[in-house]
């Protein structure tokens, strides 16, 4: 070979990756260096990719006013001087997993022609339910993860979704949502973990790992305060303040990244306190990158980088939003290059926005490319979709794993006298859930996602029912169905035949909760915001209908929200609320009621009595969580956060503080023991709560600091330690800066937060003293078995 012929050193896999990079930009145009920090969404013309498969029968939109943005540039000249990403090649179209291989490697081939350098584009694709794409395991929603309160099954089903996207040729992934929940009204509640910051951490920081283990890059959103808009209206202000943003919203992006190592980050939507996320260097520069060391891409959300002139006002126009998003970290925008590319190339020659800006988006963009191989000597797109030729999206492996999800996160709220079922003669089956597969899925997975647009195509996947799951779970009995009304709207007329139904059986199960959607076609999912906590549509007068026979009544909530059940309080013969459970969501739910399936799961986010008294959280400061009369409205909810019944019991008790007196700097053990006083084996989560009863600003009344789930045989018996370091107390004072500050600790052990049996206290003592980066965010948990 000679010297002319040799590879460009940017290509040598042998060099340090920071070497290739560096050699690279020096190489490049400014046209090129910008190119790298944009994208191009083909699936987003309806009809644009030159793939086989169904032409769309009706408008649908995937993401936010996607119909204000028309089609974009051919590919060819989108790609001309090279290209970031390619957006969703899977995840917009009903393709074969050969059809979807095909196309990516069509559209890469035509990005790696089109410019001089000829380098490749990173692939991202939607990832919250599993991998997007048609034929892919649906797994329960983020909700129900953190019901399963079990950071290493999700780990576990984030690499199986990996692996799937990786055998298919792509690089990244848009999950985990690590927004906290702050009001129940919010359409997005589904896609979230909860409304802790410490349960959102360390499930969140496990899907990570799970995720990018496979290779794939895992990215945090929506960074920062999007969860808390004003009245839970999708895109609404948010106006918290600095203080609550630190001590509740941000801890679980801090966790993904210091504890999980995730790659990559998207901005927001929202403004906080009138500063739009994405022209925000505080939040994308300053924090992100300096304070927490964040060394990944920033990727818009999409469209966000012009919403900034559209929507926020900030910015007269595209190319101004692209300077403003450029200058406070935004590194590559998505889905489609609207305020960078030529936009941007222009601004940065008149001198508007230095070119340093680009050459960091650049370098970063630039370094994922090198550490997946894209820069390499030899890379072909044939190459990296060489295992779609065995994959198998919902292979049963898939299937047992997401089997498994579904039935540790459903939540028995209250069994009363008629969980478990026995084999009862005839069953009534009733409501607008029990024989609706789609109502177990979010609004993120494909079914729901992209299908609407092609309403001849079927789901994909297998897809059980409730009704048919019960139907073999209780093959000796008769079961009678009856939907009786629609998820949504008013229509009534169904309410006969479900009561007629209910009084010819022994029990009713009544399947009630949500359809999910995307901007207003759903009563849950992004857009579909609601106005109260009522059970959507007239399904509560059904179940008024159904009580009203005298007959036993289990209610099922399949839900991406928690509903206020006040009403169902004592006249239920029994709650049970399965958050979106996925695919394998029909045989969870009857294996619970059955008993075959020894219900685990607890709750993520409080279960209101009232469907108004906003905020419903549990995370509140006294003003917010004590019903002191100062106001008639009573915020206790129906079920606490952390609650959840087995067809076991157990005990938390014998209480063990390591130390009273630690000092600002030091640690202590909490260890109680939990008893299975049951017949049957079962698993409970052993939950830490700590208060801090005087404190220089407001603190929550209790706030989660420590959990683990313990599985135990009956009459067993395990000492559960919590190892808990002063960091793990720290809040932001007055003066804005997280603090550990000296004074007494509650100690609080349970199983909700409303079931604290075991109560001690410890005192910090010394002086007050800063806790920034590097301070501890995890509270490590040892479980010993104990004499029984």
């Amino acid at each position: 070979m000679t010297i002319e012929q040799a590879p460009a050193s940017w290509r040598d896999p042998k060099l340090p990756v920071a070497d290739r990079v560096e050699a690279l930009l020096a190489e490049m145009t400014l046209e090129e260096k910008v190119a790298q920090l944009g994208s191009r969404w083909i699936g987003k013309d309806k009809g644009a990719t030159g793939a086989a498969g169904p032409e769309p029968e009706e408008s649908h939109n995937v993401a936010p006013m996607e119909d204000e943005f028309g089609a974009g540039a051919a590919l060819e000249d989108a790609s001309r001087h090279g290209l970031g990403h390619l957006t969703r090649v899977y995840g917009s179209y009903p393709l074969t997993v050969s059809e979807g291989a095909a196309e990516l490697v069509r559209q890469q081939r035509i990005v790696m022609a089109s410019s001089r350098l000829g380098i490749p584009a990173l692939v991202h694709e939607e990832c919250l339910t599993g991998f997007t794409a048609y034929g892919a395991t649906v797994y329960p929603a983020a909700i129900a993860w953190g019901a399963t309160f079990d950071p290493g099954l999700v780990e576990r089903m984030a690499a199986a979704i990996g692996r799937d996207m990786a055998a298919l040729g792509v690089h990244q992934g848009l999950s985990p949502v690590l927004d906290v929940v702050r009001d129940y009204r919010w359409g997005r509640v589904e896609e979230t973990i909860g409304e802790d910051p410490y349960l959102v951490g360390r499930i969140g920081a496990a899907y990570v790992r799970g995720l990018q283990s496979a290779g794939v890059i895992a990215t945090l959103k929506h960074f920062a305060g999007y969860s808390a808009s004003r009245g839970a209206r999708n895109h609404g202000p948010v106006p918290i303040g600095r203080r609550e943003l630190l001590d509740v919203i941000l801890p679980p992006f801090e966790a993904a990244i210091v504890e999980a190592g995730a790659g990559s980050v998207m901005n927001s939507y929202a403004d906080v306190d009138g500063v739009p996320a994405g022209a925000d260097p505080w939040l994308l520069t300053e924090l992100l990158r300096e304070q927490w060391g964040f060394t990944g891409t920033v990727v818009s959300d999409y469209w966000s980088v012009p919403f900034l002139a559209s929507m926020h006002g900030v910015a007269a126009d595209a190319g101004g939003a692209g300077v403003q998003a450029l200058a406070a970290g935004i590194d590559v925008e998505l889905p489609d290059t609207i305020g960078y590319g030529a936009n941007l190339v222009d601004r940065v020659r008149a001198g508007e926005v230095p070119e340093a800006y680009v050459d960091r988006a650049a370098r970063r963009a630039l370094i994922q490319k090198a550490e997946l191989g894209l820069l390499d000597q030899g890379w072909t797109p044939e190459a990296s979709v060489a295992g779609s030729a065995e994959a198998d999206l919902d292979s049963p492996a898939n299937r047992e794993l997401a089997r498994e999800l579904a039935e540790r996160s459903i939540v028995l709220l209250d069994p009363g006298a008629t969980l478990p079922l026995a084999t009862p003669g005839r069953i009534a089956v009733v409501g607008p859930c029990a024989d609706d597969a789609r109502t177990f899925l979010g609004c993120y997975a494909f079914p729901n996602h992209v299908l609407p647009r092609y309403p001849g195509v079927d789901a994909g996947i297998g897809l059980p029912s409730a009704l048919e799951a019960l139907r073999d779970e209780f093959g000796g009995s008769e079961i009678a169905y009856a939907s009786g009304c629609a998820v949504d709207g008013d229509d009534r007329s169904g309410f006969a035949e479900a009561v007629a139904a209910a009084e010819s059986a022994e029990v009713t199960l009544a399947f009630v909760g949500d359809l999910a959607g995307l901007f207003g076609n759903g009563t849950s999912g992004e857009g579909c915001d609601a106005a109260d906590l009522r059970l959507p549509g007239v399904q509560a007068e059904l179940l008024e209908a159904l009580l009203a026979t005298g007959k036993p009544v289990v209610v099922v909530v399949v839900s991406g929200r928690p509903y206020a059940l006040g009403d169902l309080d004592g006249r239920a013969a029994a709650l049970v609320q399965a958050f979106m459970p996925g695919e394998e969501g029909g045989a969870a739910i009857a294996g619970v009621l059955s008993g075959r399936v020894q219900p685990s799961g607890r709750l993520p986010v409080q279960i209101p009595r009232h469907p108004g008294g906003q905020p419903g959280t549990y995370l509140q400061p006294r003003l917010g969580a004590v019903h002191t009369g100062v106001s008639n409205l009573d915020p206790t909810p129906l079920y606490a956060f952390g609650h959840g019944r087995s067809y076991t019991t157990f005990t938390v008790s014998d209480l063990r503080i390591s130390d009273t007196r630690v000092p600002a700097d030091g640690e202590f053990t909490v260890t109680v023991r939990l008893r299975n006083t049951g017949a049957r084996d079962g698993a409970e989560v052993v939950q830490l709560y700590l208060a801090d009863p005087i404190a220089e600003v407001t603190r929550p009344v209790r706030q989660l600091t420590g959990f683990h789930r313990v599985e135990l045989a009956a009459g067993a018996a395990a000492d559960v330690t919590f190892r808990v370091h002063t960091d793990r107390t720290a809040f932001t004072g007055r003066g804005m800066r997280p603090i550990v500050e000296p004074g007494e600790l509650r100690i609080q052990v349970g199983t909700s937060a409303a079931d604290l049996p075991c109560e001690g206290s410890v005192e910090i003592t010394g002086e007050t003293r800063p806790a920034g980066p590097g301070r501890r965010l995890v509270t490590p948990v040892e479980v010993r078995a104990a004499d029984s």
